[in-house]
């Protein structure tokens, strides 16, 4: 048997809100089954975890306007998934069938707008410790807190560079607070040309060279609020780029419908 490492190869990124008054069985059709039926039970699919955004926590995002969420507290639930490397194309095949079948079957959900779906390719992950919790098991690891970051380079600016940048300033600055575990960077993979789902996909989040960070915390986001702020505010001095989205999460109790009466 051929020795192949897990490797995150891609991201699925999908930031869902129900319509109002569908809030339970959203979040029941979501976790009981469309979260695995449509993405779990697949091959190369090795990862998931799945976040909310209750009013309160809505309350704290900036800027007040951006290409991500419009308007900038829409998006309710986030899933994020990792599919692995070296079956990239296969898990994007079977996805593509797998939903259509869904559908075909009367498993979908139209009670939901996609807010912003897409996939995303790994960039560089960083770690507030020598030996941290690696990109792969952060899903599993049980974080306490999400942030999503997402920060467009400044004019000129190439992105390889605002990455470095970030990584030897900000973002190294903002792990040294001891607020953010892991800090992993990502870029946008254009969906196939024959991409053609069932349902809108919402805002396209920016420009094609936009960078999403996921920070990953052992703790409330609300109590380090003011690091993620601070840490914006470095972004843009940097003047390698500008944040345009920043947004917290908590995990959902899976198996509960806890939250679903603190959305709005």
């Amino acid at each position: 048997m051929q020795n192949i490492p897990v490797e995150v190869g891609q991201m699925l990124f999908t930031m869902v809100d129900p319509n109002r008054g569908h809030e339970v069985d959203f979040n029941r059709w979501y976790e009981r089954d469309h979260r695995l039926s449509g993405c779990m039970v697949g091959p190369g699919w090795f990862a998931g975890g799945r976040w909310v955004a209750t009013r309160e926590l809505k309350n704290l995002r900036f800027p007040a306007t951006g290409p991500v969420a419009v308007p900038v507290d829409a998006g309710s639930y986030l899933a994020v998934y990792w599919v692995h490397k070296p079956e990239m194309e296969s898990a994007e095949a079977w996805a593509k069938a797998q939903v259509g079948w869904l559908y075909a079957q009367g498993r979908g959900f139209t009670e939901r707008e996609h807010v912003h779906t897409g996939l995303y390719l790994p960039d560089a992950n960083v770690s507030a410790h020598d030996d941290g919790v690696p990109l792969e098991l952060a899903l599993d690891h049980n974080y306490r807190g999400l942030v999503v970051v997402t920060i467009e380079p400044s004019d000129g600016v190439a992105r390889q560079t605002v990455i470095d940048k970030l990584t030897e300033g900000p973002v190294r600055a903002l792990l040294d607070t001891g607020a953010v575990d892991l800090v992993s960077m990502w870029g946008m993979k254009p969906w196939p040309p024959d991409h053609n789902p069932p349902m809108k996909m919402g805002n396209d989040g920016g420009t094609t060279d936009r960078i999403v960070q996921l920070c990953f915390l052992e703790g409330d986001p609300a109590d380090s609020w003011q690091h993620i702020v601070t840490y914006a505010d470095e972004v843009d001095r940097s003047g390698a780029g500008r944040v345009t989205f920043a947004a917290p999460f908590i995990p959902t109790e899976v198996g509960t419908d806890k939250y679903t009466d603190q959305l709005w």
